[in-house]
């Protein structure tokens, strides 16, 4: 685990998953590896009332009942569609219920336009193809039929990314269960893969594309949706504002000091660039940015590392603004002119106000938007 870049869930949390699966004797459906209550505590972690002899770390913020819908319908025989802004945990809560179900969250086709119904199907080896002609060994399964075959998740990200005719494909496989291969010769029955039991799809959309290629009313009723918001909660993004510093900083080896009065300096910070975007009367007056709590943790990871190679062995505030001028200001001179405006209209005010970290807060994004402007 420590040679890969990025661990996918069933590697990064085997361990817990292995002692997970030797307690469990509740009733799994289909070929799941763990059952749906373990699911649900795997991923949203343990409480003391469960009685467990160690803790299970939660992983995925956010409300419960989301959690539970999303097993729910994945032990039916519908697909799973989890839909909502961007940075919202989408993906991660997707990579989440593959990893417990099926100990296996790679199966992933990425949605773009460049997607072919060929990366949701099967392709071929043109060598093999060549030398002994069409045939069950020279034909690449795409991750949506290898997750077929073995009965497990696959998954589909960004789906209206992706181009209708894509989707169309993906209607079949949702509503007949299996795939056929026309190629190939059906005396032998090995013109058709049948999808085992305990496979399912997820696939996730942003809500900001809408209108990019909407889905159809045909493949709307294949799917359950499930809504993500985007964390307003205080505490809850607190939480996890918190366990990815943790995890970024076991990540690089860094020991580094991260006061919590900048914790909530950052957390206050989008809470009203949140409320400045929602009172915006035109797309001009709002950052481009989400301003999701994945955004959030961006800011704050370019801070630490920054902080670590070229500043001191602490986080200060003057810091954390530069990385949040840089991180938002996407456009310009469009958010450098609302990020100003931010600085000046309530940072400026509640600096002389509250003192604290917001002087020095607001002096680094006075520094970064002179830099950039």
């Amino acid at each position: 685990m420590s040679d890969l870049l990025r661990a996918p869930a069933e590697i990064k949390y085997a361990e817990e998953l292995d002692w997970l699966e030797s307690i469990d004797d509740n009733p799994k459906p289909f070929s799941w590896r763990l059952s749906p209550k373990m699911v649900r505590l795997f991923i949203l972690g343990s409480e003391r009332a469960d009685g467990l002899d160690r803790d299970v770390t939660q992983k995925w913020f956010g409300d419960r009942s989301f959690v539970e819908r999303s097993i729910v319908t994945l032990a039916s025989d519908r697909g799973l569609l989890l839909i909502g802004d961007p940075g919202t945990g989408k993906s991660w809560l997707a990579e989440l219920l593959s990893a417990a179900i099926s100990r296996n969250s790679t199966q992933v086709v990425q949605g773009t336009a460049g997607t072919t119904e060929d990366q949701i199907k099967y392709s071929w080896n043109v060598s093999m193809v060549i030398a002994k002609g069409q045939s069950r060994e020279s034909m690449i399964p795409s991750p949506i039929m290898t997750a077929m075959e073995t009965g497990t998740i696959g998954r589909f990200e960004e789906l209206t990314r992706s181009t209708s005719d894509v989707q169309d494909a993906l209607i079949s496989i949702l509503s007949e269960k299996y795939i056929s291969v026309p190629e190939l010769d059906s005396a032998g029955g090995d013109n058709i893969v049948f999808a085992q039991p305990g496979f399912s799809v997820i696939a996730t959309a942003n809500s900001r594309d809408r209108g990019v290629n909407d889905l159809s009313s045909a493949l709307k009723r294949r799917f359950n949706f499930v809504r993500i918001p985007v964390v307003t909660n205080k505490k809850s993004e607190a939480e996890i504002v918190r366990f990815r510093t943790e995890e970024l900083l076991r990540r690089h080896s860094i020991e580094l000091d991260v006061p919590p009065t900048l914790l909530d300096v950052l957390l206050q910070s989008f809470a009203d660039l949140r409320a400045s975007a929602a009172a915006a009367g035109s797309d001009d007056e709002k950052l481009e940015s989400a301003l999701s709590t994945a955004e959030q943790i961006g800011v704050l990871e370019d801070a630490v590392l920054h902080s670590d190679f070229f500043g001191e062995r602490t986080l200060t505030a003057r810091a954390l603004a530069s990385s949040l001028v840089g991180t938002l200001a996407r456009r310009e001179p469009e958010d450098l002119a609302i990020l100003n405006k931010y600085l000046h209209g309530v940072v400026e005010p509640r600096g002389k106000e509250l003192g604290g970290s917001w002087p020095e807060f607001l002096e680094g994004g006075r520094e970064a938007i002179a830099k950039l402007a």
